[in-house]
C-alpha cells in the first residue's frame, strides 16, 4: 500500500486504532485494509472533511481555540498562592538547570532567595567555584579600569547621599534652635511647632521622673540617718552609765582604802550628849549635828 505523505500516513494509523478501540473492527477491515490505494483516497477525503468541521467549529468558539490560555506575569498577591507558584516553579528551575548540565555537559550553578530570605541552590560541581569563575571571567572581559570607574560612581553617588543627608539634620536642628524659619511656610511651622511641643513634653516628664526618684532616694537616705543617730545616741547613752558605774565603784574603794590605811585614835571620837547632856531638852528648837 502505497501513501502520498507522512502525515496522511500518522493519520491513517491512528484513525484506524480509534476504531478499533471502539469496536469496529470489520468497518476498518472492510474499509481501509480491504480497498488498496481506493481505501486511502477515501481516507484522505474523510480525514480533510473532518479538519475542515474542526476549523469551522473553532472558528465559532473562540475560547475552544484558546484552549489554556496565558498567565499575565505580575506578582502574585494571596500568599498562599504565591508560595505554591513558588514551589512548583522553583522545582521545575532546579529540573530544568539539572537537565541542562546533564545533557549540554554545562557548568550551572543556580541561586535563589524566597521572600522569607530561605535560600536554594544548585550546582553540578560547585557554587562558589562557579561564582569564582564568573568573577575572574568578568574581570578578564571587561577590565580592571571599567570596574574601577564603576566602584568610583557608586561611592560618588553614595557620598552625595550622604551630604545632603547632612544637610537635612542641619537645617532641621537650625529649625529646632528657631534660626533660618524664615523660609518655612505655615504648614511647615505647625509641624516645627508641635514637634518642640512633643519634645518639651518629654523633656519634662523625663525631668520630674529624675526628681521624683532623687526625692525618694533622700527620704531614705534621711531614713537611714535618723536610724544611724538613735543607735548612736544610745551607744553614748550606754558608755555615759557604764563610765558612772565605773567611778562609782573607784570611789567606794578609794574611801574603804583612806579609812584603814589611817591608825585609830581614841581621843579623836567624842560624845555629844555627854557634852551637853541638859541641852539635849531644853533647847528643842535647835538644829541638831549632822554628820555626813
Amino acid at each position: 500500500m502505497r501513501y502520498k505523505s507522512f502525515a496522511i500516513y500518522r493519520g491513517y494509523k491512528s484513525h484506524v486504532t480509534r476504531k478499533r478501540e471502539e469496536g469496529k473492527t470489520e468497518e476498518v477491515e472492510r474499509r481501509f485494509f480491504g480497498g488498496g490505494d481506493d481505501a486511502v483516497e477515501v481516507w484522505t477525503t474523510e480525514l480533510a472533511a473532518t479538519e475542515f468541521t474542526n476549523q469551522i467549529s473553532m472558528e465559532a468558539s473562540p475560547q475552544r481555540k484558546m484552549g489554556r490560555g496565558k498567565i499575565m506575569i505580575k506578582r502574585i498577591e494571596n500568599t498562599t498562592n504565591r508560595q505554591v507558584t513558588f514551589c512548583k516553579r522553583r522545582n521545575g528551575l532546579l529540573k530544568k538547570a539539572y537537565e541542562l548540565s546533564v545533557l549540554c555537559d554545562a557548568e550551572v550553578a543556580l541561586i535563589v532567595f524566597s521572600s522569607r530570605g530561605r535560600l536554594y541552590e544548585y550546582a553540578n560541581h560547585s557554587v562558589k567555584a562557579t561564582i569564582d569563575r564568573y568573577k575572574k571571567q568578568s574581570s578578564d572581559s571587561s577590565g580592571t579600569g571599567s570596574v574601577s570607574e564603576a566602584n568610583a560612581q557608586y561611592y560618588q553617588q553614595e557620598a552625595a547621599k550622604l551630604r545632603n543627608e547632612i544637610r537635612r539634620i542641619q537645617d532641621s536642628n537650625r529649625h529646632m534652635l528657631g534660626e533660618g524659619i524664615s523660609s518655612l511656610n505655615m504648614k511647615d511651622l505647625k509641624s516645627l511647632e508641635g514637634k518642640l511641643e512633643r519634645g518639651i513634653s518629654r523633656i519634662r516628664s523625663k525631668k520630674n521622673e529624675l526628681l521624683f526618684a532623687e526625692i525618694e532616694f533622700l527620704q531614705k537616705r534621711e531614713i537611714e540617718l535618723q536610724h544611724n543617730n538613735q543607735f548612736l545616741r544610745a551607744r553614748i547613752a550606754e558608755n555615759e552609765r557604764a563610765q558612772q558605774s565605773m567611778n562609782l565603784v573607784h570611789g567606794n574603794t578609794a574611801d574603804y582604802e583612806l579609812m584603814h590605811s589611817q591608825p585609830f585614835d581614841s581621843r579623836s571620837f567624842f560624845q555629844v550628849n555627854a557634852l551637853q547632856p541638859h541641852d539635849q531638852y531644853s533647847r528643842q528648837d535647835q538644829t541638831p549635828l549632822q554628820l555626813v
